[in-house]
């Protein structure tokens, strides 16, 4: 007996059609080597072809995110993981099924996903179509689009690993957030505040209603105010900055209580973090995002039942990946910059 898709006939994400015939060839935007935004150019590469487990899904569009940006420079580690050129980068994209392992997959083909990929072990999501984990899927949020979905994966990922299972956010805590307006930093002040703990969050003035909005107690306008004359005692530093500007990671020690909790995420900007958390008597550790489906599908039901937004900050098409680079480089990102790969 052979199986049939299994639906959801409640679905509005399940397409009964079949798989169409796929294309041998794709549009994709890649690099030949570290370089500047310049180095992103579009072209013209094979299909992937999925293996055990592994789905393939039209990518209707793609976050960007800064590690993007650091790869394609060379200046992150990751680059060093680089097999050969050219690559795709990307990790984050929100997307159709178009081929699964067996007719009974939890996501039948048609089904509208959202996810990481394990780029660079994988290609990246800067392209039509991408190969994915099963286990790093989720449905895509009903309530929103494919763009707004696309900007949530890795940054939501990494906020929910930073403030819920690493700094274990709870009723009475206090957090202090670095960088609280950008892509990362956005989630991780609305999943502190859900999770009862009050909030001190760091950003540029013209950010500080919006994060209020978000469930920010108190923000920090770190152009006009050093954060360490206002703030101190704090139980977690969530810094998504490091020494990389004005000594914000030791600084941010200072704050800290004793055996309070200092989380930074990888920037390569302060090696040292954990020899003066040891002297500054704090705990620390860094973190990297898990591309976790179950933790995607958590956050999706947040998403969808409204404690929990993604800001779009900027649109791009494909094609304009060198553009949509060299903005996310000037900084000051409210949220995410998304490029549009298809249409929906």
């Amino acid at each position: 007996m052979r199986f049939r898709p299994m639906r959801d006939a409640t679905s509005t994400d399940a397409d009964p059609s079949p798989a169409p015939d796929l294309p041998d060839m794709m549009r994709a935007v890649t690099i030949d080597g570290p370089g500047g935004p310049e180095a992103l150019h579009a072209a013209s590469v094979p299909l992937p072809r999925p293996v055990l487990s592994e789905v393939l899904v039209r990518v209707v569009a793609a976050g960007v995110n800064p590690i993007d940006a650091k790869v394609r420079a060379g200046t992150s580690g990751v680059a060093r993981s680089i097999d050969s050129y050219p690559t795709v980068l990307g990790y984050d994209f929100s997307g159709i099924v178009v081929r699964t392992p067996y007719e009974a997959h939890p996501f039948p083909v048609g089904t509208a996903v959202y996810g990481m990929v394990p780029f660079p072990r994988s290609g990246g999501t800067y392209a039509e179509y991408v190969v994915v984990p099963t286990l790093s899927l989720a449905r895509k949020p009903a309530s929103l689009s494919h763009v707004e979905a696309a900007g949530v994966p890795l940054a939501a990922l990494t906020a929910w690993g930073l403030v819920v299972e690493t700094a274990r956010a709870h009723q009475g805590q206090r957090m202090l957030i670095h960088a609280a307006g950008g892509g990362v930093g956005h989630f991780a002040v609305q999943f502190a505040s859900y999770f009862g703990a009050h909030v001190t969050a760091t950003g540029s003035g013209s950010n500080a209603g919006w994060l209020r909005e978000l469930g920010a107690s108190v923000v920090i306008d770190y152009t006009t105010t050093r954060f360490e004359e206002v703030v101190g005692d704090v139980d977690v530093v969530i810094d998504l900055i490091g020494n990389v500007h004005d000594q914000t990671g030791s600084r941010s020690l200072q704050v800290l209580r004793r055996g309070g909790l200092y989380v930074i995420v990888p920037t390569g900007s302060w090696p040292e973090y954990a020899e003066a958390a040891d002297a500054a008597g704090v705990r620390a550790t860094k973190y990297s995002v898990i591309p976790d489906g179950g933790a995607l599908a958590t956050i999706a039901r947040l998403l969808d039942s409204g404690p929990l937004q993604v800001y779009i900050d900027s649109v791009f098409a494909l094609e304009q990946a060198a553009e949509a680079h060299a903005q996310l480089e000037q900084g000051h990102t409210r949220g995410k910059i998304v490029l549009r790969v298809s249409d929906d």
